[in-house]
């Protein structure tokens, strides 16, 4: 075990490469932070962090950098997250509340993220198998032509045109859409196929080709959008990050299977997880770190959010930053 002093030294040796991208000599440290103690001292504590593998020696004659096992107990135990300022906040929620649309929260969100934090944003659309119906609309466009509208209560929207089997008048349509929403409102989207099975059989005999076409279609669309999507902004934030290794982070960042590992599943949704450096199941992205959350409504976690950068990022900034992301735009889906 660490004593105080020693971890003192280490959350300013972290400070400090954070802050100036150049290893940390004990001079340097003992003369910036308010330690107590001579140089002598901190360079004997060093020495300790240094054989017990919470820092390292890059090359010979140099300061000393912090390694992930560093980094990770710095997170765990030294840093507090730091709250965004009064008028951070406030600019987050305007921008964030002029989105029109769910498509548009979520290009909103990451754009934000990745300046806030100068950055990888990376964003999961609201998982559908998560999802509740909250309305379907049905709307004639032609004699025996309609378009299908479902809306979730994520404010996911997807349309359909469906062609019917013959001509249907408005009175039809109306009470098709009635039957609908009266059955499938606030459906989880999981359980629609058994929800929707037996409503033919309930229907008038003549209406029941028409309710079958529409349903098929219906189906079809959540079949379709199982895969879920991912977003990301603020790559050139890594330019002056990375001297090697670049190529294989943006590689990593165009694979929709590994950013979806990456975010990763939390037991709490309210949880911030950090995954530093070789802690990353992929190897190429061994000399970065993740900070995600997860974003919903109450306990319902619909998907997650979070940024990548290098491990010598300023965790307590971020994790500030998405956990105050994540709770606005949980508050933005609850409210549309």
């Amino acid at each position: 075990m660490l004593d105080d002093r020693k971890l003192a030294v280490l959350r300013a040796v972290v400070e400090d490469y954070v802050s100036t991208n150049e290893p940390v000599g004990s001079k340097a440290l003992a003369e910036r932070h308010n330690l107590g103690v001579s140089p002598a001292t901190v360079r004997n504590d060093m020495a300790v962090l240094e054989e017990q593998g919470y820092i390292t020696q890059p090359h010979t004659s140099a300061g000393r950098v912090p390694t992930d096992k560093g980094y990770r107990l710095f997170v765990d135990r030294l840093s507090q997250i730091k709250p965004l300022s009064g008028a951070e906040r406030r600019a987050i929620e305007t921008f964030l509340a002029g989105a029109v649309d769910l498509d548009d929260v979520v290009t909103r969100t990451v754009r934000l993220l990745a300046q806030l934090t100068r950055q990888v944003a990376v964003v999961q659309y609201p998982s559908l198998t998560r999802s509740t119906v909250r309305h379907v609309e049905l709307v004639p466009i032609a004699e025996r032509r309609i378009m299908l509208v479902l809306i979730t209560n994520t404010g996911r929207v997807e349309q359909r045109v469906v062609d019917l089997p013959e001509a249907a008048g408005d009175d039809r349509i109306a009470h098709l859409r009635a039957v609908l929403n009266a059955n499938l409102d606030g459906c989880g989207l999981s359980r629609v196929p058994d929800t929707v099975a037996a409503l033919p059989e309930r229907l008038a005999e003549e209406d029941r080709p028409l309710a079958a076409t529409i349903l098929s279609v219906l189906l079809e669309t959540l079949v379709e959008r199982h895969e879920e999507k991912i977003v990301f902004a603020g790559a050139a934030n890594l330019a002056g990050d990375f001297t090697v290794g670049l190529r294989e982070v943006l590689e990593a960042l165009e694979e929709q299977v590994v950013l979806m590992r990456l975010l990763g599943e939390a037991s709490d949704p309210a949880a911030l997880t950090v995954r530093i450096g070789r802690e990353n199941p992929y190897s190429g992205l061994h000399g970065t770190s993740i900070v995600a959350a997860g974003y919903g409504s109450g306990d319902n976690e619909l998907a997650r959010l979070g940024v990548l950068g290098p491990t010598r990022m300023d965790y307590p900034v971020t994790m500030g930053a998405v956990r105050a992301v994540a709770r606005y735009v949980g508050q933005i889906l609850a409210g549309s």
